[in-house]
């Protein structure tokens, strides 16, 4: 008798009402950078305060401002020496990558198109990408973008480098202020809540939250092509 994430992966792969792309947070969707902050923090309550910071400039700025820059100053408003920064950026290569990420991507790769949209420099993100082992269509970093998410443009910069259209497409998040972009887009969203989030204030909701990405191949699943 297969398992259930046996049987969800093998239901998926005739590519029945799955979406031409899925597109993915980075950085809290598939990979746990929570570990790394923490660690180059020296606590968990100082990493979560330090990220908290950073988070607060990141989405309050908008146009994209250099993102190793956003975390230093966090670091530095918060108390931590410069060497914390310094030290996440050394460990960059290790971020590891959450259960089920990999699983979903082998999964979703024969038969969608499948990109990154992530508050990152290009730099950094080309390097966390490749952590997932994948061949991705695209990555787009808020560098690239011009912005920073939740602004519109880097979702929309991807839809449109992907030729596809939003009712085409899912996304994947790992924040909840992730929500407030794909809703203006019109992306359906699942939100990979792994380390338990509150949604933002006015944020509107996801159609699934999990804190797993098991119920991510059920949830695609769910899609239909496109009216022609």
């Amino acid at each position: 008798m297969q398992d259930s994430s046996t049987a969800t992966a093998t239901a998926i792969a005739t590519g029945d009402h799955c979406p031409r792309a899925v597109l993915f947070d980075l950085l809290t969707a598939l990979l746990d950078s929570w570990t790394v902050w923490n660690a180059a923090a020296g606590s968990e309550p100082m990493g979560r305060t330090w990220r908290a910071e950073y988070l607060r400039l990141t989405y309050g700025c908008g146009a994209y401002v250099s993102y190793e820059d956003l975390v230093r100053q966090a670091a530095a408003t918060v108390g931590l020496p410069a060497r914390a920064a310094q030290s996440l950026e050394d460990h960059w290569d290790e971020l590891p990558v959450w259960s089920g990420a990999t699983e979903l991507l082998q999964a979703l790769k024969p038969h969608c198109k499948l990109g990154v949209v992530t508050n990152c420099s290009r730099r950094l993100g080309a390097r966390a990408a490749a952590r997932l082992g994948v061949d991705w269509d695209l990555v787009v970093t808020s560098e690239e973008a011009g912005f920073y998410k939740p602004d519109p443009r880097p979702y929309r910069l991807a839809l449109e480098r992907l030729g596809v259209a939003p009712r085409d497409a899912a996304f994947v998040a790992g924040s909840g202020y992730d929500m407030f972009g794909t809703a203006s887009v019109g992306l359906r969203t699942y939100w990979h809540n792994r380390v338990g989030l509150a949604r933002p204030q006015g944020a509107p909701l996801a159609e699934i939250e999990s804190p797993t990405l098991e119920g991510a191949l059920p949830w695609l699943r769910t899609f239909h092509p496109a009216a022609s």
